[in-house]
């Protein structure tokens, strides 16, 4: 049997799930009233039959920065958006999504023995 806690912290993600979704279909649905249905990189059109093989990149790659004249966003089908996703990667070395994954994982502290290796003094000193 779930907890009240357990029923608590289900109904709040189930909560950011939906107003995620909302979200994304929110600047999806501005971004394809907005710009025309054209892939900002190939040139390829698109109709309403395959219209879900556009989507909306984000410039600067902060997913969470929509502003309303769209200046972040372009339409790139599904083969250059993958594109510019894994130049990104090439470029930095991590995907967005890990960066703060693997810079949380430093644990080792390379200057550990440096007080007291600087503290002992040169052998000529006395």
């Amino acid at each position: 049997m779930p907890t009240p806690q357990d029923t608590k912290l289900d109904r709040i993600v189930a909560e950011a799930r939906r107003s995620a979704e909302q979200r994304d279909k929110g600047y999806r649905e501005r971004a394809l009233k907005m710009y025309p249905w054209v892939c900002g990189r190939c040139a390829r059109e698109f109709t309403r039959a395959n219209l879900q093989e556009l989507t909306v990149h984000h410039r600067n790659h902060n997913h969470s920065d929509n502003p309303p004249d769209g200046s972040n966003w372009e339409l790139l089908c599904v083969y250059c958006h993958d594109n510019e996703h894994s130049r990104q990667i090439d470029h930095t070395g991590v995907s967005a999504l890990d960066a703060e994954d693997k810079a949380a994982s430093a644990t080792s502290n390379p200057f550990a023995g440096l007080k007291s290796l600087l503290g002992k003094g040169s052998p000529g000193d006395g």
